[in-house]
């Protein structure tokens, strides 16, 4: 059966509540699903509880959740980039929970793998650690950090088919494959929907297994936090 939506709020259909927890995948601006997230801001959905490395920027991406203050918490490792986010943090506006990236990373792969918590050296003796079990092995400590598990996880992909197998780009692959796997529904947004049996068995970095729906976003922006380039040689020479 295809798993194949003609639009982003129609793949969303009948998911959304307040309330819920969403993962998002993305990296900075880099793999992020865009298309969905635009879905999730028009269905009017508040006091959601966010998982992503950042919240996008000013007017892209989760920031446009932030903008709509449908966001009641985010559960992130870097707020850099994104002046909104940095403004609601600080005034009291927005909760936020802080992760060290890796260990965000392995709170949502533990999420998806069925295990409920973890201990790691990374945050011990830090704001990281306060409130959290610790335990000692092989005489050093160690923070208990509790796998994620989300009610949708929002993913971009490069390539799909019908049966939701996924093929992630580059650097876009980032977050997306883990949080694939750590939902109870994974909707994908893709650049490219491509024939059952067209991808390469070998090469599928997510199972249609664990997606719930698809949605085809040909030539999607490709947006650029940060430009830089080099001066030309005669600015340079003055």
């Amino acid at each position: 059966m295809s798993k194949v939506s003609s639009t982003a709020s129609e793949a969303l259909a009948g998911i959304l509540r307040d309330g819920m927890m969403i993962m998002a995948g993305g990296f900075g601006l880099c793999g992020i699903p865009e298309s969905l997230i635009e879905a999730v801001r028009l269905s009017g959905v508040k006091d959601l509880t966010v998982v992503s490395n950042n919240a996008g920027v000013d007017g892209i991406g989760l920031g446009r959740l932030l903008e709509t203050r449908q966001i009641r918490k985010m559960i992130s490792s870097y707020v850099g980039e994104n002046k909104l986010f940095a403004q609601q943090f600080l005034a009291g506006e927005l909760e936020i929970e802080f992760n060290p990236q890796g260990t965000l990373a392995e709170r949502v792969r533990a999420g998806g793998a069925g295990i409920p918590a973890f201990y790691t050296k990374t945050g011990v003796g830090t704001l990281v650690a306060e409130g959290k079990p610790t335990q000692v092995f092989d005489g050093e400590t160690y923070v208990q950090e509790r796998g994620l598990f989300a009610d949708v996880a929002l993913v971009h992909a490069y390539k799909g088919d019908a049966e939701g197998n996924l093929v992630y780009r580059k650097t876009a692959r980032n977050f997306n494959p883990v949080m694939a796997t750590a939902a109870k529904v994974t909707v994908a947004e893709v650049e490219h929907l491509v024939e059952i049996g067209e991808l390469d068995a070998d090469h599928i970095h997510t199972p249609g297994i664990y997606v719930s729906s698809v949605v085809h976003v040909p030539n999607p922006t490709k947006h650029i936090e940060q430009r830089t380039v080099r001066k030309h040689d005669m600015e340079e020479a003055n």
